[in-house]
């Protein structure tokens, strides 16, 4: 009996304690009810939470409300509002009365096992670091991707925020070191804006391949559809770091004292509102950054520390408390902010929610299809009409009152359904044309529209008496406006309107220059961190053409003799050359003539660009220099002594006229040391001192690619007949009794003749000098640059 007793009370005693832990976890949950605190009930759609919300946020903002529990009451408010509104969290509330994101109800469906009284354990508890599906870690559940979903909504979404994504498997044993490191990250960057996705490639081989990862774990993040991996060592701190580096650059412009002013008057040229975030800390937050991403086509943002000697006036200006972080948002008046938001805890659902709301100016500009579209949406139901007040109008001054006159009406406008818009004639020619076809007046002229269909059909009316801005013609527009909210018919015009041209959109070769960068940073990466696999087929394509070119063009660049296929030998061999030249060369030369004459240009200021500045890598222009009186003479020996030369296809040949251009010769020879070292010792034993340089007879091999010059130095090997006596046709001395003037007559002819003799044999050798060209054993004069033959002065 007192043990039965002893029973009864055992289990009593059990009941009660059991009791009363149940009745403390139902107190302690019921502290926090976000339902309760917002005072709505538990069937609220969303609209009404986020009334409910603004309502009471304003009532308790520390800054309007002085009680002592204020503060935590907003605290409270807002944290009510982050769960109530987003839908998982609301249904995990509702599910397990938890808050917390790190709580069981975060785990997934199948994270627990209820028994038969309602008492459940952790499925967690009896898995493995390796297996199934099922076995996966519940925090990589939630952020499991598939292909069809990354094509569709992750790559679109990454033009809004970067993404951070983890390649894992089920039999990835370096994972298991990863997964401590990525979760904490994970709780980090993702209330920051941060998206987050997990690749298994045990089930999306697909996937992992289209995102080029080919080992596990890999780590990679996604921005505007551009993959970069993550190549550190795997620490929180790492992982923060290279979410912020992909972020593009300037998306936030330190504002202080010094640049306020032209960071907020430039509302006009980019056509956005402009966001100041006061804070203590040097650095911007990633917070901030990451909705400056966010909102970087809607508005321009600017970071001010308050911690600076130079934003102390900024400071004072707006009245900023520094014991919480405060942003403001100006639009077309840069002297009072537009509206204020401050909190201690700048949540990313109370800036989101704040930016949104001021994503446009008060009478923004149409720069694009997408504001147009965003402005003027198209109606969908009968109580959801969405009017367009257009003001066609120009840039020029003229046109400035009456714009002004159109902001300060826009300014003042309350009603909801009413949009204020601008748009430049000259901008967007088609849209105005459109809307003022049949009409005798021209801009400024006010339209009222409203989109019927997404292929661009509107039905408009034009406010009569056009738009300068006057009282009376703000008083036509209001009163259209009434007429309009009683009797939306009164659009009696309608219109199809083209697609709008993209105002801020980038030349197509700043496109291709920013494309060009991005393609070869990814190669530089890829090299950088030996992801051979990926780059194999492009340093496939990049050898080839290498060797291609170098079998092509650089080895015939660097080549010296210039050497080239032999032509086939004809039949039947030329008789004779241009100028008296020998139709059949020497049976020692390779080079067989591919013509029967020698071609000669001559060399001038008009080609001597082509001829010699820009001449091909590896060809030689073999240059004769010659005046008026031995052009004949040396052109017929020169065409003899190098015609067997002229089936290389390397040698071209032209002459140079001294008398034209001697000061060129001269020029060229002091670039060139030793050729001046040896022109001047030729001076020296020549007719003396005063007697001007003779460089007729000369012959120079030009290599225009290379700058150096090879030097042939006229060699004279005939007899001298200026000291012999003049005798007649039959060897019979004049009779002294002939006259003076014949005598000198005779003597004139025979000085000619000699001269005539001379200068044919001043050639004599060249051919010599042609073989050892080819063979590239002359000793080469480099020059720093080629003078210019048009610059120098002709020699009268």
């Amino acid at each position: 009996m007192e043990v039965r007793v002893m029973a009864k009370t055992t289990v009593l005693y059990s009941v009660v304690i059991l009791c009363v832990l149940l009745a403390g976890a139902l107190s302690s949950t019921a502290e926090f009810d976000p339902y309760t605190i917002l005072g709505i009930t538990r069937s609220a759609n969303q609209a009404e939470i986020k009334k409910a919300y603004k309502r009471l946020a304003k009532e308790w903002h520390p800054d309007k409300n002085k009680k002592p529990e204020a503060e935590d009451m907003f605290i409270r408010i807002t944290e009510s509002y982050e769960i109530l509104s987003s839908e998982e969290k609301r249904a995990n509330y509702d599910r397990y009365r938890q808050m917390d994101s790190a709580q069981p109800y975060d785990r997934g469906p199948h994270a627990f096992r209820r028994f038969h009284d309602g008492f459940y354990f952790d499925e967690s508890f009896f898995s493995f670091p390796f297996g199934g599906k099922g076995t996966r870690d519940a925090a990589d559940g939630r952020h499991v991707l598939h292909f069809s979903q990354y094509v569709n909504d992750i790559t679109p979404d990454s033009f809004r925020k970067p993404y951070l994504i983890k390649i894992t498997s089920d039999w990835c044993f370096s994972c298991v070191h990863v997964d401590p490191v990525w979760r904490e990250a994970v709780q980090e960057l993702e209330p920051l804006g941060v998206g987050i996705g997990v690749v298994d490639v045990s089930y999306e081989r697909r996937l992992a391949n289209h995102l080029g990862a080919h080992r596990t774990p890999s780590i990679l993040g996604v921005v505007n559809g551009k993959v970069t991996f993550f190549h550190y060592a795997v620490a929180k701190e790492h992982l923060v770091q290279f979410v912020e580096d992909l972020l593009p650059q300037r998306l936030v412009e330190k504002v202080t004292d010094r640049n306020d002013r032209d960071f907020l008057n430039s509302w006009h040229q980019v056509n956005k509102p402009h966001v100041l975030l006061f804070d203590q800390v040097p650095a911007v937050p990633l917070l901030y950054k990451l909705t400056a991403f966010a909102y970087k086509d809607y508005v321009q943002f600017g970071y001010v520390d308050q911690g600076l000697s130079e934003t102390a006036d900024l400071l004072r200006r707006y009245n900023i408390n520094t014991y919480a972080p405060t942003m403001l948002v100006f639009k077309e008046d840069v002297v009072k902010p537009a509206d204020i938001i401050q909190s201690k805890g700048m949540k990313k659902q109370i800036i989101d929610e704040f930016i949104s709301n001021n994503k446009f100016l008060l009478a923004p500009r149409l720069v694009n299809q997408k504001v147009f579209d965003e402005l003027c949406p198209v109606k969908q139901f009968h109580r959801r009409r969405k009017y367009c007040v257009l003001l066609i109008t120009g840039e020029e001054d003229a046109f400035v009152p009456g714009n002004e006159a159109f902001l300060s009406l826009a300014a003042g406008n309350t009603r909801e359904v009413v949009r204020f818009t601008y748009v430049y004639q000259r901008q967007q020619p088609p849209l105005c044309a459109a809307l003022l076809v049949g009409r005798d007046g021209a801009p400024p002229q006010v339209v009222i529209l409203e989109r019927r269909s997404e292929a661009g059909k509107v039905v408009f009316k034009p406010v009569p008496g056009g738009w300068n801005g006057s009282e009376e013609d703000k008083h036509r527009l209001l009163e259209e406006l009434e007429r309009l909210q009683k009797d939306p018919s009164i659009l009696t015009h309608d219109a199809t309107l083209p697609e709008l041209n993209n105002e801020f959109a980038s030349m197509f070769l700043i496109r291709w220059i920013h494309t060009a960068y991005d393609y070869l940073s990814e190669i530089v990466d890829d090299l950088l961190h030996n992801n051979w696999r990926e780059m194999m087929p492009l340093l496939s394509l990049i050898f080839s053409a290498l060797f291609i070119l170098f079998g092509t063009v650089v080895i015939q660049a660097f080549s010296d003799s210039g050497e080239e296929k032999q032509a086939k030998p004809k039949a039947k061999e030329p008789s004779k050359a241009e100028n008296g030249a020998p139709g059949a060369p020497s049976t020692s030369s390779s080079r067989l003539p591919k013509k029967n004459f020698v071609e000669v240009t001559e060399l001038t200021d008009i080609t001597y660009t082509s001829n010699l500045v820009k001449l091909r890598p590896g060809h030689i222009n073999v240059v004769l220099v010659l005046t008026d009186a031995t052009k004949n003479v040396l052109l017929s020996k020169f065409a003899k002594e190098v015609y067997s030369f002229t089936g290389s296809l390397t040698l071209h040949f032209s002459f140079l006229n001294a008398a034209k251009h001697g000061e060129w010769m001269s020029a060229l020879l002091e670039h060139a040391q030793d050729a001046m070292r040896i022109d001047a010792e030729e001076e020296e034993g020549g007719a003396g001192a005063g007697r001007k340089a003779d460089y007729t007879g000369y012959v120079l091999a030009l290599n225009g690619h290379k700058k150096y010059l090879c030097l042939f130095k006229p060699v004279y090997t005939g007899d001298d007949t200026d000291g012999k006596p003049e005798e007649d046709a039959a060897g019979a001395t004049r009779p002294r009794s002939a006259s003076r003037d014949e005598h000198q007559h005779r003597r004139v002819a025979a000085r000619s003749r000699s001269t005539i003799l001379q200068v044919h044999h001043k050639l004599d050798r060249l051919g010599l000098w042609m073989e050892r060209l080819m063979e590239g054993t002359l000793p080469r004069y480099y020059v720093p640059a080629w003078p210019g033959l048009d610059k120098i002065t002709v020699n009268k």
